[in-house]
């Protein structure tokens, strides 16, 4: 059975998602041994504007994430964000697991500073919240099926965010997972999921590196006290200048 990494990585004017790819290609070859392959430049279904705290509104090329079934030439695979920083062999586990798809299905700030509870679930309802940060795939028609319908989903996206009463104008991958599970799973909310929490820098907080597997988070504390952190874990950093700064002085 062979056994891959997915990154999409599809520029914009604002951030090289390319450049963190091939960063993190270089991080998944060390902790997991494993290959990578990284989907750039496909801009052909158009994008998105997202706002940033640390970019403001940028185009944002995110509608290919449902094609990761086609496109990947594994029989198993691991699908990531390329802002998701690679620092330990955690993820190997994935890869040994009898499901078909994983994913989380709950984030958190590292540092305990935000409350993630409201982005932990979407929609009117408070429908839970599947995270497309960090996947993992192998062949089957059941994760065919899933990713065929977030296809669907992103194709008549007007009609599910009416259908799930979702705020957000944006399309978005966390979303579009988060319907195609309830659909493909009969809406009983009980898909298999990572077996823990996804680990979050939001873009308020700031990240130096320490060494190539370490890194210094400082931030405010909710007493407004000044306070740091040394992380070695797994995480996705949500500050892109953030992290495209680490990777030009460490990369």
């Amino acid at each position: 059975m062979t056994t891959g990494a997915l990154i999409f990585a599809i520029n914009n004017g604002a951030t090289d998602y390319a450049a963190m790819a091939r960063w993190n290609a270089d991080n998944i070859r060390r902790h997991l041994g494993i290959p990578t392959h990284i989907i750039t430049n496909d801009q052909s279904l158009g994008s998105n504007s997202r706002h940033f705290t640390d970019l403001g509104h940028v185009t944002w090329h995110n509608l290919t994430r449902p094609d990761a079934y086609d496109l990947s030439p594994w029989d198993r695979t691991l699908l990531l964000d390329a802002d998701y920083v690679v620092t330990t062999d955690a993820l190997g586990v994935l890869l040994e697991a009898d499901q078909d798809l994983l994913a989380h299905d709950s984030a958190y700030d590292i540092t305990g500073c935000n409350d993630f509870h409201g982005l932990n679930s979407f929609g009117e309802h408070a429908m839970p919240m599947w995270w497309a940060t960090v996947m993992m795939f192998r062949r089957s028609d059941h994760a065919r099926w899933i990713f065929d319908t977030m296809r669907m989903v992103r194709d008549h996206w007007q009609h599910y965010r009416d259908l799930y009463k979702i705020r957000q104008a944006t399309y978005r991958n966390d979303h579009a997972l988060s319907i195609a599970l309830l659909v493909c799973d009969g809406h009983w909310l009980e898909h298999v999921a990572i077996p823990w929490s996804l680990a979050t820098l939001t873009p308020e907080h700031t990240l130096t590196a320490i060494t190539q597997d370490r890194y210094r988070v400082d931030f405010t504390n909710t007493e407004n006290q000044r306070r740091w952190i040394s992380v070695a874990q797994d995480f996705h950093a949500m500050g892109k200048t953030q992290l495209e700064a680490v990777i030009a002085d460490h990369g």
